[in-house]
Parts: structure tokens; sequence; C-alpha cells
């Protein structure tokens, strides 16, 4: 097992199923077809995304570099939360944008029996070990244990 200390952006405590990209992270486009057209599995629908097009996002720890995209990201990211079609956490390498942020703060404070930790700042070593399928632990303070 190794640890990553990450900086808390939204708090909780969470067990999930690694789901990784190092590619940036296109909220609208990922999210699209399940808040649209519901899709129950939550594919990522972002087709430029390699690492993650047509794997579910649902209930996974969501490992990423960054967002990108729509300035949107932040309320698509909301509206996935409160729709229960949301991970279980996302998990920054970099820095969160305030998009992204403002989009998890507003489920946290917001969405009814939503729990959705996110932690930024994990760093570039954090991408590099961490793998699809591998056993994440979010615990307080922003600490991310990887399996």
């Amino acid at each position: 097992m190794k640890k990553f200390q990450g900086r808390v952006v939204t708090p909780g405590e969470v067990t999930a199923e690694a789901l990784v990209t190092t590619e940036g992270f296109n909220t609208l486009a990922s999210f699209q077809m399940a808040l649209q057209f519901g899709d129950k599995e939550v594919k990522c629908g972002d087709q430029s995304n390699k690492d993650l097009y047509g794997k579910s996002m649902l209930g996974k720890a969501l490992c990423l570099p960054q967002t990108i995209g729509s300035t949107t990201g932040g309320l698509v990211l909301y509206c996935a939360c409160s729709m229960g079609k949301n991970p279980a956490c996302m998990l920054f390498a970099n820095h969160i944008d305030s998009l992204a942020a403002a989009g998890a703060v507003l489920a946290d404070v917001w969405a009814d029996s939503v729990s959705m930790p996110v932690v930024d700042s994990l760093g570039d070593e954090f991408l590099h070990y961490v793998k699809d399928g591998m056993k994440i632990t979010v615990k307080a303070g922003g600490i991310v244990e990887v399996e």
C-alpha cells in the first residue's frame, strides 16, 4: 500500500475502485450521455479521452490530472451528483480548477444524500502509481491510500 497526501476540497471518506486518466477530464463530454440520455452505467462519453471513453464512472475513484473544457463543468458535476450519477470520489494530481471545485462544493452543500470526497494536489507520482482497478481509500485530512 502507498499513501499520498493531498488537499481536501470536499470532505469525506470512501473506498472505491480506481478509474484513471492521464489526460484532462472534460466534464461535459464525459457525463453528457448519462445526464441527457439516461445512461444508467454512467459511461464516459468523451471520445477524446482514450483512457476513459466507454468505461463506467459510477461509484469509481476517478483519478485525473485536471479538468478541461466547457465552463459548464461545475454545473455538470453538481447535476451528476444530484442525480446520483457521480464517481465515488475525484482525486486530482494537480490543483483543482475553480469550475470543478465549485461543482464539487455545490454538490457537497446542496445535493441531498451525496458524498463525493474531492482531494487535489496529490502530485504526478500519484497518477504514475495508480492503475485502473486498484483499491483506493480516501481518509480524513486528504490522505489517499492505494492498494
